[in-house]
């Protein structure tokens, strides 16, 4: 899949999937390297504010403010400043916030709230993702090291072979180029574990959902059922890397602690689109959870403070939901307005959450990206007619009748 940039005459945006601004992976790292973070971090826009032109001719960079609207990344982009400002704000707010290597304080609590969000009956902070992911299939594996994964998912190939270099699995790909496998190919990549002339026990079925290498798509619910049920007949335990969970929110038949339910881990990030700097939280049966926090120490990773990210990641959990669902609809007016005036047609991803497409008519292109930067709004560049469109929160900051004036006027 081609890994999308957004560049334009003096600025370049690039997209990463694991959001840290030290990603020195070059096939990673499409992160907004100047104005948009993949979430509301620590990191980010200020780069892009305060970073200095790429030469002496080029123009300064765009400083982002409160209405600026970014049809990229899944969260909130803030500068280092502001994200000091609101975390203080946070602070004055409840103090009583300190955790000691992740014990007690508001990393206890965000533990509890996703717990119980989740339907789980216990969770873990974590500091990243991958952590969440590596450490739950080990727990979940234990000795039997074979494990089934989507070809397309974050686990298989963005973690640096981390499964089979620090926990001995041997990741089985499914589904190469889509988002899912089907329930027949689970049934008989099981069969050909179970059944080769030296028998194999799948340890672990893993999957991704929403899956960011197929634009978001989720894993229908009826599919993952259909892989869960296989798994449990067989005693397979369930993970789901459900870093962008949260924005599958307002799918049709979507319910969090329904889905969740078909998996026995879940993940779920938190610099993403909630806020914090960094984090995860994992979620699961008591026996499975107490294990991984044993080895998220052993892992080296039980740090002295989580606060900093579980504080912003609580009040950005409150009513997420809602406020996502409500961007959304925003988009959805967007898109039938754009429709309506001509030049534009939406594309919507199948079983997608927060990313669709438009196709832009030459005439309706010519300039358009430029136009719309200098209202404080940022689009990718458009690429053969077409381009990607994120939905995020920013999209609130106008009304979808200004953004469409936006979209289409004539210069």
């Amino acid at each position: 899949m081609r890994e999308p940039t957004f560049e334009r005459a003096a600025m370049t945006i690039e997209f990463c999937d694991c959001a840290s601004p030290d990603c020195a992976d070059p096939a990673r790292r499409r992160l907004f390297a100047a104005a948009l973070p993949a979430g509301l971090m620590m990191f980010g826009a200020n780069a892009l504010a305060a970073a200095p032109a790429s030469s002496a001719s080029a123009p300064p960079r765009p400083k982002l403010t409160e209405r600026s609207v970014l049809f990229g990344g899944d969260g909130v982009p803030m500068t280092t400043l502001e994200w000091t400002r609101h975390l203080q704000q946070l602070l004055e707010r409840d103090p009583e916030v300190k955790d000691v290597y992740l014990a007690e304080g508001a990393v206890e609590k965000l533990e509890k709230r996703f717990a119980e969000k989740l339907g789980k009956q216990t969770a873990v902070f974590l500091p990243t993702g991958t952590l969440a992911n590596n450490l739950a299939l080990r727990v979940l594996c234990g000795e039997n090291r074979h494990a089934l994964v989507q070809h397309e998912s974050h686990v298989y190939l963005d973690e640096s072979n981390a499964a089979s270099t620090l926990n001995g699995l041997h990741l089985v790909p499914l589904a190469k180029g889509r988002a899912a496998p089907t329930p027949e190919e689970v049934r008989a990549a099981i069969d050909e574990a179970e059944n080769g002339p030296y028998p194999l026990k799948v340890g672990a079925i893993s999957l991704e959902s929403p899956v960011r290498r197929a634009d978001g798509a989720m894993v229908p619910y009826d599919t993952a059922k259909a892989i869960s049920d296989q798994a449990r007949a067989k005693k397979i335990p369930m993970h789901l890397d459900g870093a962008r969970l949260l924005l599958a929110s307002g799918l049709p038949g979507f319910e969090l602690k329904a889905y969740s339910a078909l998996f026995d881990t879940v993940y779920v990030s938190l610099y993403k689109y909630l806020g914090a700097p960094f984090g995860a939280i994992l979620a699961g049966e008591s026996t499975t959870i107490d294990k991984v926090r044993e080895w998220r120490h052993v892992f080296g990773g039980t740090i002295f403070r989580g606060w900093p990210a579980a504080l912003p990641a609580l009040d950005a959990l409150e009513g997420f939901e809602a406020r996502y669902i409500a961007a959304k609809a925003v988009a959805e007016r967007l898109f039938a307005g754009l429709a309506q005036a001509g030049g534009f047609t939406p594309q919507r991803v199948e079983h997608g959450t927060n990313i669709a497409f438009l196709q832009v008519s030459p005439e309706r292109a010519e300039g358009l990206v430029e136009r719309l930067r200098r209202n404080d709004i940022y689009l990718r560049d458009i690429e053969q007619g077409r381009v990607q469109v994120d939905i995020n929160l920013t999209l609130l900051r106008r009304s979808p009748d200004e953004l469409i004036r936006a979209f289409t006027a004539s210069r």
